[in-house]
């Protein structure tokens, strides 16, 4: 067994998450949708977990839409509030170093006759509140800005593009993937309308997300049928998934101020200025992620460096096509030099990760860089 260090990529199932979802494995098998005791049974096991969600997120349960993930909450977001408006020339307004699934909705909409503007960020990864401000139009719809990103670990500044969103009258959306189950993702504090969860990144399943919809806010359902999610989502609860999502939110509310994380990753940041001399930093300094690590060893290729480490699981911030190495494009956007992007490799801690498994790794650093 390797030593794993790709937890933004996924998470294993927390063992009190998955003896949850195993408890619900044969009962209750009832439709939660039928009035009959079967039903009633499944139906209160969905809103238990719906109420856990809400719970973390600091909502009240009836503005929470469970989904099959990230993607599709993000989806339904963007999709829904352009398909819900009256505006004859939608504009939205996302950042450049949101993940695909933000992105890609936004090209579609785009072919559509909605107006995207794609905010640029500074060399740390951080979008400037005054450039969304700038931004927006009286055609403006929607603001998409990430919490946390996936590849570098900055956080961005959501309240403050928050309090212009109210100013402005314009629903914001944060994709939380990353953030939910780390650090505070309370929807009030943050001053949101729409708030993506995703359960595999934080010791839930895959398969199963949340989309947060503040009350009074109309979208668009993504997925049209039944009256199911009250309305807002067609398709028969599923009810395993739900409950080991509600499970991973109760969970992660016992660790996001614990400071485990962060302490080993400013270890393993420390550790590597002593073994390199010209080890280079990826993401804003104190506004990351407490769990994430994006260096680069500038004049190396780091899918070299990851094939070198073959018994550790990371990610790095190049990708080789046909041969010919490219600059992640969040890198790109942080305008990070390809001499030192292409060096760049993510290590993403978790809750099982130790001392002894840092050490490790950086000995083996020290082999492959030799």
């Amino acid at each position: 067994m390797g030593i794993y260090l790709d937890f933004n990529a996924s998470t294993p199932v927390a063992p009190a998450v998955a003896a949850r979802m195993a408890a619900v494995l044969h009962e209750p098998f009832g439709n939660p949708s039928s009035d009959h005791w079967a039903g009633t049974a499944a139906r209160e096991a969905v809103e238990t977990a719906r109420a856990q969600v809400a719970g973390l997120l600091g909502c009240v349960a009836g503005e929470v839409i469970f989904t099959s993930g990230g993607s599709e909450a993000n989806n339904h977001a963007i999709k829904g509030a352009f398909f819900t408006t009256r505006a004859k020339h939608p504009h939205i307004i996302t950042s450049e170093v949101e993940h695909p699934a933000v992105i890609g909705p936004c090209r579609f909409l785009e072919r559509l006759g909605a107006k995207v503007t794609y905010v640029p960020v500074d060399g740390f990864g951080r979008v400037d509140p005054d450039n969304v401000r700038r931004a927006v139009t009286p055609d403006t719809i929607l603001i998409s800005i990430m919490h946390a990103n996936n590849e570098v670990g900055t956080i961005q500044p959501i309240a403050d593009i928050g309090r212009i969103a109210r100013e402005h009258g314009i629903l914001l959306h944060t994709d939380a993937a990353q953030s939910v189950g780390k650090i505070p993702t309370k929807v009030g504090e943050l001053s949101v309308d729409l708030l993506s969860v995703v359960g595999h990144k934080f010791y839930g399943p895959k398969g199963v997300g949340a989309l947060y919809v503040r009350a009074g806010v109309q979208l668009e359902p993504l997925i049209h049928g039944g009256g199911h999610e009250s309305g807002r989502r067609a398709g028969t609860e599923n009810v395993l998934l739900d409950v080991g999502l509600g499970a991973a939110c109760e969970l992660a509310e016992s660790w996001i101020h614990r400071h485990t994380i962060q302490e080993l990753r400013d270890l393993f940041w420390q550790r590597l200025n002593e073994e390199f001399d010209n080890v280079v930093l990826n993401g804003h300094p104190t506004e990351r992620l407490p769990n994430t690590l994006n260096v680069s060893f500038p004049g190396r290729i780091g899918a070299e460096i990851l094939h070198g480490l073959n018994d550790v699981a990371a990610s790095t911030g190049s990708a080789c096509h046909s041969g010919v190495v490219e600059l992640s494009p969040v890198l790109k956007a942080m305008r990070v030099p390809p001499q030192i992007g292409m060096g760049a490799v993510r290590f993403s801690l978790g809750r099982t990760t130790t001392e002894q498994e840092i050490e490790t790794v950086v000995k083996s650093l020290r082999m492959v860089l030799a």
